[in-house]
């Protein structure tokens, strides 16, 4: 870990609710495109958002954007809920998460630069009513994050390859995000060159 990195940890440590982070090693996280199937037959958000595939490209052009990077950052942050099957109830507890990897995201591009910095995160986008895909690019490329998933990674399985808890309680959502860091100016462009997010095989990143 470098010094800029341990800079950054430190400051995460001290001001966000974090439950458990690790570093994984780009070069050594798995892509499937198991998860890209899910997403396609199974979601009603595929193909009708730049947030969801196949705007993000192809499990290919993700895994070969993420590999360009030099480092990794996988965090969770946790939410009590009375009726963990509620997915209403649930996925209200997601725009905190959302809003402590917005902080985190900030902290990595201050000092890797925003072209230098990928994150990946929790469900489609919800930021605009209605999406301009196909016709007009995103509105908000910068605030919109790939959903982890989205891009073929299995964040149940990357979660327990780096010995983190998928599994906090009967009544407790799981929510993790995934930032890389260094390498290449590669930032957040799917096939189309336009910035985007994506959705989860789950109604929350983890449980």
């Amino acid at each position: 870990m470098d010094e800029r990195c341990e800079r950054i940890l430190q400051e995460i440590l001290a001001e966000e609710p974090i439950l458990e982070y690790a570093f994984p090693d780009p070069q050594t996280i798995g892509f499937s495109d198991r998860i890209r199937w899910v997403c396609e037959h199974e979601c009603p958000r595929y193909g009708t958002s730049w947030s969801c595939p196949p705007a993000v490209g192809s499990v290919q052009a993700c895994a070969a954007r993420c590999r360009a990077h030099e480092g990794a950052f996988i965090f969770s942050t946790v939410a009590e809920v009375q009726d963990i099957t509620n997915l209403e109830e649930t996925l209200a507890t997601r725009m905190a998460h959302e809003e402590v990897t917005a902080r985190i995201t900030e902290r990595f591009r201050r000092e890797y630069g925003k072209a230098r910095v990928l994150t990946l995160s929790t469900e489609s986008c919800s930021l605009c009513s209605r999406c301009t895909w196909p016709d007009a690019p995103c509105r908000h490329p910068d605030k919109m994050f790939p959903c982890v998933e989205s891009y073929g990674i299995v964040v149940s399985e990357l979660a327990e390859a780096e010995g983190m808890s998928f599994d906090n309680g009967p009544n407790v959502v799981t929510w993790f995000s995934l930032i890389f860091f260094g390498g290449e100016e590669t930032g957040a462009s799917g096939d189309t060159g336009t910035a985007a997010s994506g959705r989860k095989e789950t109604a929350a990143s983890g449980r």
